[in-house]
């Protein structure tokens, strides 16, 4: 792999939980806070068995954009920001770390419906799932002895993921748990619009929407065409505002880490974005049209 020619999507394979494992616990080396990898580690093991409906009294996922591999891609996003910060100048201690992983995996649990919840899917969750997604950690943390307060600091974190929730009213415990959450809202951003078939999923994002209530998309069509907007409304504005623009460190962790003195995730946003431009410049709308220009599988919804 020529390193002037790299992509984001050519260092890790996307797909392979394990491998995003290790490279997570690569990472966390790195950092220097070995010490924790065990808990990461069980955290992680525990999330793969809840999205695949093999942790006791839970469904699996049903959610095909909210899925297993959008956490775990938030997860890395989240390990390798906090590494960027670290190589940048930032300093945290090996518990905000740990602390900063886990909310990644934990994030989007709570869309995932428990066992005597058979109706629809956990998309109608959406509004508000970040609550369920606490009392799932908070349930699977105790079970692990981690303390009331690391469980509080976590679900500071999660809540940073919440498009609606102002990062500046969250009580953060200290300064650098305040950065480690702008860190994880960051990851979720970049995990998503970053990914290589971000278009490709959107159709299913819409069919979450519309099971959930949310208004102002009539169509997946119409979903499509504003994301440009919602990138340059909501998304940027959060990233560079917000959350302090934390995301400018992701640099730093290509740099040290894969010798590539480039941000991956800000060019492969911007390549999306830009072939998003291009089919729409082009006149023509319709599902037809669209599903003529994105190509790259994904699962169908159901």
């Amino acid at each position: 792999m020529k390193k002037k020619e790299a992509r984001l999507y050519d260092l890790i394979d996307s797909q392979d939980p394990q491998e995003i494992l290790k490279e997570i616990l690569y990472i966390v080396s790195l950092l220097k806070a070995d010490s924790t990898a065990e808990h990461i580690r069980s955290v992680y093991a525990d999330i793969i068995l809840l999205f695949n409906g093999e942790y006791p009294g839970y469904r699996a996922s049903n959610t095909k954009y909210h899925n297993l591999e959008h956490t775990i891609m938030v997860t890395l996003a989240t390990a390798r920001l906090i590494h960027g910060c670290v190589m940048g100048g930032f300093r945290f201690d090996s518990q905000s770390i740990m602390l900063g992983i886990i909310a990644g995996l934990y994030h989007d649990s709570g869309l995932i419906q428990t066992k005597h919840d058979q109706q629809g899917t956990g998309a109608k969750y959406t509004i508000g799932h970040e609550k369920r997604s606490v009392e799932f950690m908070k349930k699977n943390l105790a079970q692990k002895n981690f303390s009331k307060t690391q469980m509080k600091d976590c679900e500071h974190l999660i809540k940073c993921t919440n498009l609606s929730i102002d990062v500046r009213k969250i009580p953060f415990c200290s300064k650098e748990l305040e950065t480690v959450g702008k860190i994880v809202g960051s990851a979720d951003l970049l995990g998503q619009m970053a990914d290589r078939r971000y278009l490709e999923k959107l159709v299913l994002l819409f069919k979450e929407f519309q099971e959930a209530g949310i208004p102002d998309f009539d169509s997946e069509e119409q979903l499509l065409e504003k994301t440009e907007g919602f990138y340059k409304n909501v998304a940027r504005k959060r990233l560079e505002q917000d959350l302090d623009n934390v995301s400018a460190y992701m640099r730093y962790h290509f740099k040290h880490r894969w010798g590539i003195d480039r941000d991956l995730y800000a060019e492969s946003v911007k390549s999306t974005l830009k072939y998003l431009k291009s089919i729409l410049s082009d006149g023509k709308k319709g599902k037809l049209f669209y599903e003529k220009y994105l190509k790259r599988g994904v699962s169908p919804a159901p």
